[in-house]
């Protein structure tokens, strides 16, 4: 009985196309999974016992708090439409309609809700911050006074104008405007001196007896109410 061949003429099977795993690595990190639930599920325990709230353990990597660099963006998905998976989580925990922390795999139904997440200690120890602010000095202080009053000051020159500044702008503007209603009033007169010369050439054509359309609409009304004119009846 001849042994099964493959494509490069060496021996094989037909599961041999499958990924090989080893259950050794696997199992320990299942193991350790569960050391680290069981350890996680005492201490949450014990902090529910002694009426406190659990937060994630220090590793001795975490940062000091500081300032965000950008705003939260509470407003990108309104009006939109976000398709959700038909397994997607219906409660907080796990990704689902709403605003979603992927750093601890939360989702909040309103804005409000995740605001307060992201300021809270469990959000701040997942991103590995301490939750704890530098105190600043004597001489930061003052430097950040300084910086802020500086910007003030070019943002206010920046917007100081004096009297004749603001006639000026506000004579453009008068300007631009009194231009728009002349380009307006000069498009009306053109189209309706194009409209009479098309009159002239079609009655020039074709001779007074064409209609023109729009021209008898009065004459046709009055003549379907019965009313002939309204000329006096004496002779």
């Amino acid at each position: 009985m001849s042994s099964k061949k493959g494509a490069y003429e060496n021996a094989a099977s037909d599961t041999d196309f499958r990924k090989k795993y080893d259950r050794a690595e696997y199992a320990q990190k299942a193991a350790d999974r569960e050391a680290k639930e069981k350890e996680e599920s005492k201490l949450r325990y014990e902090a529910k016992i002694a009426g406190k709230k659990y937060y994630a353990p220090l590793t001795g990597d975490e940062v000091l708090t500081q300032a965000r660099a950008s705003r939260l963006d509470v407003s990108s998905n309104v009006g939109k439409v976000v398709l959700m998976p038909a397994g997607a989580a219906t409660g907080k925990r796990g990704r689902g309609a709403g605003f979603y922390c992927a750093d601890c795999d939360l989702t909040f139904k309103d804005n409000l809700q995740w605001v307060e997440h992201e300021n809270s200690m469990q959000h701040l120890r997942a991103i590995g911050q301490t939750g704890e602010v530098k105190r600043a000095t004597v001489e930061e202080v003052h430097d950040r006074i300084r910086l802020l009053w500086e910007r003030m000051e070019e943002e206010r020159k920046g917007d100081v104008k004096t009297l004749g500044e603001r006639l000026e702008v506000r004579r453009e503007e008068e300007e631009r405007e009194r231009e728009q209603r002349r380009e307006k009033r000069r498009e009306l007169v053109e189209k309706k001196k194009r409209e009479r010369e098309e009159e002239a050439k079609v009655k020039k054509e074709y001779g007074e007896d064409v209609r023109i359309e729009g021209e008898h609409d009065e004459d046709d009304m009055m003549a379907s109410m019965g009313i002939t004119g309204f000329g006096s009846s004496k002779k």
